[in-house]
């Protein structure tokens, strides 16, 4: 007998673990969990933005606390599954979302800068599924990572965006993603990435403003940028048991830039 829709979205007593959870497209994703049910634990660097993301998401009903961690240190990263299993005895759902990005000619690009985006986009990533794996999801032979890439990871920006190195780490983690659940099928985990386009955040606000909101929402064939719901959907099937037969994919969630510049 097939399971109801209701039940295959319902992700009462899951917990989920979320990265760059404190504003933006983190954010957005720990409200579609937690008001499928799910309890969250939000992470990023800033205590203050991680207490009023928390008391967001209270008022809106969802058990949710948070951990401030920089995901670009080792011992950090580590730290925050190992607490957030102590804190909840379970991570079914992990959302590797926290990201850096840096702005210049390929040419001129510092190295340092270069170190900083690949080690929290890319590296933290790996070190944080792989703690999570090790201390849960192996040993009971179940979950869901869910990697934020991006568009840019499909195809070269305009030359006047110059985000070398972000571009870089996002194409790394769709491969990332291919491989990890390849090998981690075994265990009963699923691994997916999703790729947003422009949305209108704190890291891509500037980037928007100065090539121009308009201009931008324009190459879409949806003529929009992505708002505060357009993730949502997909993050709850990744998550979820509708999602169970998925693995090893990425998804573009932007209004269709990727179908016109040739990558989809």
């Amino acid at each position: 007998m097939s399971t109801s829709i209701k039940k295959l979205f319902d992700l009462t007593g899951k917990t989920a673990l979320i990265t760059g959870g404190s504003r933006g497209l983190g954010l957005q994703m720990a409200h579609a969990l937690g008001e499928a049910g799910a309890k969250i634990m939000l992470s990023s660097r800033k205590a203050e933005d991680l207490e009023q993301a928390a008391a967001e998401l209270q008022a809106e009903g969802i058990d949710a606390r948070w951990i401030a961690a920089d995901c670009s240190k080792e011992d950090e990263t580590r730290r925050l599954a190992d607490e957030t299993l102590q804190r909840l005895g379970a991570i079914d759902i992990l959302v590797n979302n926290a990201g850096a990005s840096w702005g210049a000619p390929a040419e001129d690009h510092p190295v340092a800068a270069w170190d900083k985006v690949m080690n929290l986009n890319v590296r933290g990533y790996f070190i944080l599924s792989q703690q999570v794996a090790r201390g849960y999801m192996i040993p009971k032979k179940r979950g869901s990572i869910i990697n934020i890439a991006s568009i840019a990871g499909l195809n070269g920006n305009p030359p006047e965006m110059q985000t070398l190195a972000y571009n870089t780490s996002k194409t790394a983690v769709i491969g990332f993603t291919h491989t990890l659940a390849a090998e981690w099928g075994k265990y009963n985990i699923n691994v997916n990435a999703i790729c947003p386009g422009f949305f209108m955040t704190k890291m891509a606000a500037g980037l928007i403003t100065s090539l121009g909101e308009e201009k931008m929402a324009a190459k879409a064939p949806l003529g929009r940028l992505g708002d505060e719901d357009d993730l949502k959907g997909i993050t709850l099937l990744y998550a979820s048991e509708a999602g169970k037969h998925i693995t090893g994919q990425w998804l573009a969630v932007d209004g269709g830039v990727s179908v016109v510049l040739g990558a989809a």
